[in-house]
């Protein structure tokens, strides 16, 4: 008799179980969430050159994905070789790229998917293989099925050379005007603060004299061979400058690097902008400073900043949360000292130098 009791609480415990799961909320998580159908590309052969380095070479594009739970779906596609995509270790290698929430495709330049090639170890100028898949996260991660690329990369040609850029706001003195500094085959870029009171006109010359120089043509942003006509930048500011001699343009963005931090007039709200010394190529400030933190960042946003792993020394790091500690209230000379080689393309440097001192 004992023995058919026990079976009957048994049957009876597992009958309330069951009734708790059907009259509690729904175990989303255990429901299987998947890619509707294929992703698909532009094209899966692709040779890589520096012609069309700047050129959209390929579209991944991808099916809404469904998750149990009513809410943004944010996607990135991950590259990666065919031999590291199994395994204990699969895809961790890969090369991951973040598009965005709901967004269904993403676009490549030649020089963007070259990178992710050569940074992944294919061979130069020999066809090799890399595979594409897209992550759909929200509640958890799910992956496409991946599709299987062949692309021959390119070897980025080594640039060397200047070009300098005189005007008004260093007294049109070619021998110490800011120099801009060649990134691909006639392509220069620089940086370079006009100071309050400075004028905005410049020139664009190839040799630190005046035998050739460039000066606006049809419009402000067109190079002209030995025009008159000044260039002009909308005041005073920090700015990043592009030329083109291939193209015979120049482009502008308001660009500065700037202090942060509890130790700044504006708190964690508002950078204190740096001055760009061409000379010495290094970024500067003279401030107020109280006692607390200090960081840097640029152009008054959180998506690029710098912060020390170890305060005690003067290497500040990419996305590093730390800060200097300002132990004394006083007036303090700042520098910040970055390699910007090419930031659209190669990124920022993992590191950056900095010096804090009380004037």
């Amino acid at each position: 008799m004992k023995k058919y009791i026990n079976k009957l609480l048994l049957l009876g415990s597992l009958l309330i179980l069951g009734s708790s799961c059907d009259s509690g909320a729904e175990l989303t998580t255990l429901k299987s969430v998947s890619f509707p159908s294929e992703i698909t590309v532009s094209s899966s052969t692709l040779v890589l050159t520096e012609d069309i380095a700047d050129d959209p070479v390929l579209l991944i594009s991808w099916p809404s994905v469904s998750f149990p739970i009513e809410a943004p779906v944010t996607y990135a596609v991950q590259f990666d070789l065919i031999g590291d995509t199994s395994g204990s270790m699969a895809w961790q290698k890969a090369k991951r790229i973040e598009v965005g929430t709901d967004v269904l495709s993403k676009s490549l330049t030649g020089q963007e998917l070259n990178k992710i090639a050569v940074d992944l170890g294919l061979p130069i100028d020999i066809p090799g293989k890399l595979v594409v898949r897209v992550e759909a996260a929200m509640d958890r991660k799910i992956y496409s099925n991946p599709i299987t690329l062949t692309v021959t990369p390119y070897e980025k040609s080594v640039v060397f050379g200047e070009i300098y850029m005189p005007g008004s706001y260093q007294g049109w003195a070619v021998e110490t005007a800011a120099a801009l500094t060649a990134i691909q085959k006639g392509v220069y870029q620089g940086y370079m603060t006009v100071a309050e009171g400075a004028g905005p006109g410049f020139k664009l010359n190839t040799e630190r004299n005046w035998a050739q120089f460039y000066g606006a043509g049809a419009t402000n942003n067109d190079l002209k061979n030995m025009s008159d006509t000044d260039f002009v930048l909308p005041g005073a500011g920090s700015y990043q400058i592009k030329v083109n001699l291939n193209t015979l343009k120049w482009s502008q963005a308001p660009y500065a690097w700037g202090i942060i931090g509890t130790a700044t007039s504006g708190g964690w709200d508002k950078s204190t902008p740096m001055s760009y010394d061409h000379q010495t190529k290094t970024w500067k400030v003279t401030a107020d400073l109280a006692t607390g933190a200090l960081k840097f960042r640029l152009n008054d946003a959180w998506t690029i900043n710098y912060g020390p792993a170890d305060p005690g020394t003067n290497t500040i790091n990419l996305d590093n949360g730390g800060a200097y500690t300002i132990g004394e209230a006083g007036t303090y000379e700042v520098t910040f000292t970055i390699n910007e080689v090419d930031p659209a393309t190669t990124g920022y440097p993992a590191t950056a130098t900095c010096t804090i001192v009380k004037k």
